[in-house]
């Protein structure tokens, strides 16, 4: 097939003998980002970003780690292994891989708004691009980050009006860090969920500055949350865990918020469409950018991005990975106690 291949342990190198992402326990694993669905428990060594070196540590625990800055080159067994910003959280990267003049690039997931913490995406030339698609249809066209947090912030200023609290659910690792200075700039009372918490004092132990919050507790008395902030994962929705902020307005950051009859069917009181993902133009000009001879298609709809590639004459082909399931993140909460470790 080339310089990288698919398996059923996930993309593989032959020649440097490591693999991107596996979805099974491996010898040598190069890691795109923390997300449960990339990065995963039981193999022997794990490549990846600094920032992105806490975040396995806390989520799969004591390791073999090492970790690079973006654009520094590793060798492995004569293939030259690089890191490159992808933009989709804190320090999410897609992985060059180059040997004997050939060069392929996996992407991981990527956005191409600069959200002001992730770091811009880099579009990297490249013979062959691996890429997602998780909102490979031409209905996702995001809103610019400005106008979302704009109506985030007045949502909050609404309910504080009425008196009510406001519940924001967002993904522990991702967006609880991206809509942080959003919500300061409204609102000094912000709490977040134990599994916000870990992540944001993981990240803070690396050095990442972000505003203060507050972790929710099983003792924190319900006269704390008075037309406040609270941050909280997937798992919280629909739980008894959420019910100590009554009243409160139920608002949830998701890219699947574009579809109106997502927020009906999910009975929230304000959907957000704010996604750590390329939308449709996004995946097509980063594909463009990166002037891929070809294009493999992974997880989200390939089937409709990869038709389209195809139409617009850059060979495209469909690949089935493990990639993509986010939502694992509803497992995480331990609900409806203090919630715990972030395992996402």
């Amino acid at each position: 097939m080339g310089l990288l291949s698919f398996t059923d342990h996930g993309i593989y190198c032959a020649k440097g003998d490591f693999y991107i992402d596996p979805w099974r326990p491996v010898g040598k694993a190069v890691i795109t980002h923390a997300h449960s669905d990339h990065a995963r428990w039981g193999s022997s060594y794990y490549l990846s970003h600094h920032l992105t070196k806490y975040l396995l540590r806390l989520r799969l625990g004591e390791n073999n780690y090492q970790s690079v800055e973006w654009g520094e080159s590793v060798n492995m067994n004569g293939v030259r292994v690089s890191l490159h910003p992808a933009g989709h959280i804190i320090g999410s990267s897609q992985i060059r891989v180059e040997s004997n003049g050939e060069v392929w690039v996996v992407s991981g997931d990527y956005k191409t708004e600069n959200d002001g913490i992730s770091g811009a995406i880099e579009i990297l030339k490249c013979n062959v691009f691996i890429t997602e698609s998780t909102f490979g249809l031409p209905i996702y066209n995001w809103k610019p980050q400005e106008q979302i947090f704009f109506d985030i912030q007045n949502w909050i200023l609404r309910n504080k009006e009425i008196g009510r609290n406001s519940v924001i659910i967002a993904y522990s690792l991702g967006k609880a860090q991206r809509i942080l200075p959003c919500i300061a700039a409204v609102s000094p009372d912000i709490y977040v969920h134990g599994a916000v918490w870990n992540t944001m004092e993981a990240l803070r132990g690396a050095g990442v500055e972000l505003p203060m919050v507050t972790r929710i507790n099983p003792d924190s008395p319900k006269e704390n949350f008075k037309s406040a902030v609270i941050i909280a994962p997937p798992g919280a929705e629909g739980s008894s865990w959420i019910n100590r902020f009554t009243p409160y307005s139920l608002g949830v950051c998701s890219g699947w918020m574009q579809v109106r009859g997502n927020v009906r069917r999910r009975n929230v009181d304000a959907g957000f469409a704010l996604s750590d993902h390329a939308d449709w133009n996004g995946l097509w000009n980063v594909v463009k950018g990166t002037g891929a001879e070809k294009v493999y298609v992974t997880h989200g709809f390939q089937s409709a991005f990869s038709r389209y590639l195809n139409e617009k004459g850059i060979p495209a082909g469909e690949v089935k990975t493990a990639f993509g399931d986010e939502e694992e993140e509803k497992t995480e909460t331990n609900l409806p106690e203090e919630g715990g470790q972030a395992k996402t």
